[in-house]
């Protein structure tokens, strides 16, 4: 019996240290990409109110009118094209689970772009070198490897993001040929029924206790002054630090429940357990085992036994 392969993606992610130019770059490219989907989002709700007719013109259309989406790579601008037209087609084949496509601000706080990597004749646009990545139009930007790619991965996509605290992150979309592991059914014994999701990481309260108190110092400062700027950046340091706790602890979480189960039950509407069970669903299907999911959430412990599995310790 021939065993089965799929194809499987992983993201890596860096921290990146680009030069002064190099930043100044990123952010033009954030700046035109975001200029570039409102005005296509724009022109796109004109059209359609006009013919009830779905058109999306391409990013060389608004070139002649804004010659600086020159300057930045034309790849980041195409991927922002095909990003509003994926966001349409969700929309309007699912209204109930898609939002309509919205205008974005530049102060939101989630300046990103994508480029994709091509394989052009005299080699690939995008790849990774000793001392970091290479990019198109900034070179190579330094970057910090916590590891690096496997044999046999191939990199398709780079996606640049900076975080409100002033870091620049690169996640890079590797896919990769994987075999697909038999694992036996599930039965009452080998499943996992949760009942909730797992809870905050230890010290989350100590970290609460910090913010309000930096907080209430922000409020008594005059906001625009050089003080206020540095209190801000602290403030956001810390959110910052405590969503990395909190996502590791998932991480971690997801990933001592999925070795040790066959299969996970855990409810379909449960609050604040999406994060957590989309880590957990890709931790299963990577060895083969399953993530079921309630019809609702599941409250008792009776609940779970009618269903056959497992209640959680």
């Amino acid at each position: 019996m021939e065993e089965q392969k799929t194809t499987r993606y992983t993201v890596l992610k860096l921290r990146l240290h680009p030069t002064l130019e190099q930043a100044a770059l990123i952010e033009k490219t954030f700046g035109c990409c975001r200029y570039l989907w409102n005005r296509m989002l724009a022109d796109v709700r004109e059209f359609y109110a006009a013919t009830d007719l779905q058109y999306i013109p391409t990013p060389a259309h608004y070139k002649k009118e804004a010659p600086f989406l020159r300057e930045v790579d034309s790849q980041a601008l195409c991927a922002a094209h095909q990003s509003l037209r994926r966001a349409y087609l969700d929309y309007f084949r699912d209204p109930a689970d898609f939002r309509r496509p919205k205008f974005r601000r530049k102060k939101s706080g989630r300046d990103s772009f994508t480029t994709p990597c091509r394989q052009l004749p005299s080699g690939p646009t995008v790849y990774l070198t000793d001392e970091g990545v290479r990019l198109p139009k900034l070179g190579v930007v330094r970057a910090v490897f916590h590891r690096r790619p496997l044999h046999g991965w191939s990199l398709r996509s780079a996606a640049v993001s900076k975080t409100r605290s002033g870091k620049y992150f690169i996640a890079l979309t590797f896919s990769y040929e994987a075999k697909v592991p038999q694992r036996p059914a599930p039965t009452a014994e080998n499943t996992l029924g949760l009942l909730t999701p797992p809870g905050l990481p230890p010290g989350t309260e100590q970290y609460r206790e910090k913010l309000v108190r930096m907080q209430k110092k922000l409020s008594r400062m005059q906001r625009g002054s050089r003080n206020y700027e540095k209190q801000l950046r602290k403030l956001r340091l810390l959110h910052e630090h405590a969503a990395n706790r909190r996502r590791d602890f998932i991480h971690k979480e997801s990933r001592r429940i999925a070795n040790a189960w066959e299969a996970v039950c855990v409810g379909a509407a449960a609050p604040g357990s999406g994060l957590f069970r989309e880590c957990l669903r890709y931790k299963l299907e990577q060895q083969g085992k399953r993530l079921l999911l309630a019809h609702g959430p599941a409250r008792t412990a009776e609940e779970l036994r009618d269903l056959g599995l497992a209640q959680a310790a």
